[in-house]
C-alpha cells in the first residue's frame, strides 16, 4: 500500500506563470509508479495545470484524500509557486486561482494532516520544490521567529530550497526536481539499488553549491524507506556470498596471475602461468566491489597490480558493513 499524489502548477490566474513544473510532475509520476524493472511501486495521482484547473479547492481535497485510508507509504509531491507572508508567519502551497489572503493550501495544515494520520499511515514523504518551500515542518508562534520544527513519527521532508529563497527553474525542469530526477533513475541508490530520501538529499546537497539554493532535510523515522529501486551496484548474489570470499571480517583474499586476463608488461613474465576462467569471474566481481568501495587491493595501488604481483584484496569498512547483513541475511 505506497500512494503519491503528484501535484504540477504552470498556469497562474494572476500571472508569473511557470514552465517546468507540469514537465516535473510528469517525469516524477513516472518515475515513482514503477521499479527499475518495471514492478509496480507507488499508486499514483497525477494533477497538474494543463488537464485540469488546480483550484485551493480542488487541491485541498486531493491532499485530504491523500491522506484518507491506511497505506505503508504516502508521498505528496508539489511543483509550483509557493510563498511565505512575512507578516503572519504562514507558508502555503500556492493554487492556480491563489490570491492574497487565499494562496492556496496551508504548509502548516499539510504537516498537521501528515502527523495527525501517522496511526494509519506508517511512512509520509512530502517533497516540495517552490519557494520559500523550507518553511515547511515549522509552527508559527514558537520559538524565534517560528522557526521550529515539529515533524510528527514517520514523517520526512525534503524541500527545494531554505524558506527565504527562491526556487529555480533551468531548462524546462525545476533545478531542484532536475537533481530529484537524476536520482531517482538511480544515481543516488546504494549498493542494494535502493533510493531513499536520505540518499536523494545527499545527492541534491553534493550538487548544489554553497552559492546556490539549499535544499532542507527533516525527518523523524526510525527506519529509512525506500522510494524507488533499480539494479544493484553489485548483484545481490554475490552479496549475499561475501561471508564465503571473506570467512572473517579481516580475511585477505589472495589473488594471483590466474585471475587476470588482461597482464599488460607482466605478460611475457606470466606466460606460464594459465588463466583460470572460474578464477578470472571471481575476480571481475571483485574488480566491482572494488570500484564501490567495498574491498581495497593489499599494498598494492589496483586490484591489477594485487593480481599480477599475487598480494590480494580485503573488505573496506563499508564491505565489512555488507558482510554483516549477508550473514543476519538482510540482503
Amino acid at each position: 500500500m505506497k500512494k503519491a499524489l503528484i501535484v504540477g502548477i504552470d498556469h497562474y490566474d494572476l500571472g508569473q506563470s511557470l514552465t517546468g513544473c507540469v514537465n516535473d510532475a510528469v517525469e516524477i509520476a513516472l518515475l515513482l509508479a514503477t521499479n527499475e524493472d518495471g514492478s509496480p511501486n507507488f499508486s499514483v495521482r497525477t494533477v497538474t495545470s494543463d488537464k485540469i484547473r488546480v483550484t485551493s479547492s480542488a487541491l485541498q481535497g486531493e491532499i485530504e484524500d491523500l491522506f484518507s485510508g491506511n497505506a505503508d507509504t504516502v508521498l505528496f509531491y508539489f511543483a509550483g509557486h509557493g510563498i511565505l507572508n512575512q507578516t503572519t508567519d504562514a507558508g502555503f502551497i500556492v493554487s492556480q486561482d491563489g490570491k492574497k489572503g487565499a494562496w492556496g493550501f496551508p504548509l502548516n495544515s499539510l504537516l498537521q494532516l501528515a502527523n495527525k494520520e501517522g496511526s494509519r499511515i506508517r511512512s509520509t514523504v512530502i517533497i516540495l520544490d517552490s519557494c520559500n518551500s523550507g518553511y515547511m515542518g515549522e509552527v508559527s508562534g514558537l520559538g524565534n521567529n517560528g522557526q521550529v520544527s515539529v515533524v510528527g513519527n514517520g514523517v520526512t521532508i525534503l524541500t527545494a530550497c531554505h524558506r527565504e529563497e527562491v526556487a529555480d527553474e533551468r531548462n524546462g525542469h525545476g533545478l531542484f526536481t532536475s537533481i530529484l530526477i537524476d536520482g531517482l533513475r538511480g544515481s543516488s541508490s546504494d549498493i542494494c539499488g535502493n533510493i531513499t530520501p536520505a540518499s536523494i538529499y545527499s545527492h541534491v546537497d553534493q550538487i548544489l553549491g554553497p552559492w546556490e539554493q539549499r535544499p532542507i532535510y527533516k525527518a523523524n523515522v526510525e527506519t529509512f524507506i525506500v522510494l524507488r529501486r533499480v539494479s544493484p551496484k553489485i548483484p545481490l548474489e554475490f552479496l549475499r556470498h561475501l561471508p564465503n570470499v571473506f570467512p572473517d571480517p579481516a580475511y585477505i583474499y589472495q589473488l594471483n596471475p590466474s585471475f587476470e586476463p588482461e597482464r599488460g608488461e607482466e605478460a611475457d613474465r606470466l606466460q606460464h602461468v594459465p588463466i583460470i576462467e572460474k578464477n578470472v569471474q571471481l575476480y571481475r566481481k571483485l574488480q566491482a566491489c572494488n570500484r564501490h568501495g567495498l574491498v581495497v587491493p593489499v599494498n598494492q595501488p589496483h586490484m591489477w597490480h594485487a593480481a599480477v604481483f599475487s598480494t590480494g584484496c580485503k573488505l573496506t569498512a563499508l564491505g565489512v558493513h555488507y558482510r554483516k547483513l549477508a550473514e543476519m541475511r538482510r540482503i
